[in-house]
């Protein structure tokens, strides 16, 4: 299994960036999927979560100016970002947790991280 992420970048303050995450392999389904940022020196933490019903969360710092979505057949995650701001700048990691074919629990998945850029 394995989930790529894609566009992230440079971009100005008050700019907009949309991330993608392909998930590939023997996968059954894919439940709980998110996207967490890594600021150098930082744990890890989440920004945003969906469901596989739709439901969503996301970080206070961020609601409102970002969006998750997904696209179960295809097997894709994304994050709309807009507004961006300097503060924003982190590495961003997509992270699925999924019924693998050969493994009999729910486990969690993580791409490899974009790195975002937010220019002031």
């Amino acid at each position: 299994v394995q989930l790529v992420e894609s566009g992230g970048g440079l971009v100005q303050a008050g700019g907009s960036l949309r991330l993608s995450c392909a998930a590939s392999g023997n996968i059954l389904s894919i439940n709980r999927m998110g996207w967490y940022r890594q600021f150098p020196g930082k744990q890890r933490e989440l920004v945003a979560q969906i469901t596989p019903g739709g439901f969503t969360y996301y970080a206070d710092s961020v609601k409102g100016r970002f969006t998750i979505s997904r696209d179960s057949a295809k097997k894709m995650g994304y994050l709309q970002m807009d507004s961006l701001k300097p503060e924003d700048t982190a590495v961003y990691y997509c992270n699925m947790y999924m019924y693998v074919r050969g493994v009999t629990i729910l486990s969690d998945y993580w791409g490899q991280g974009t790195q975002v850029t937010v220019s002031s």
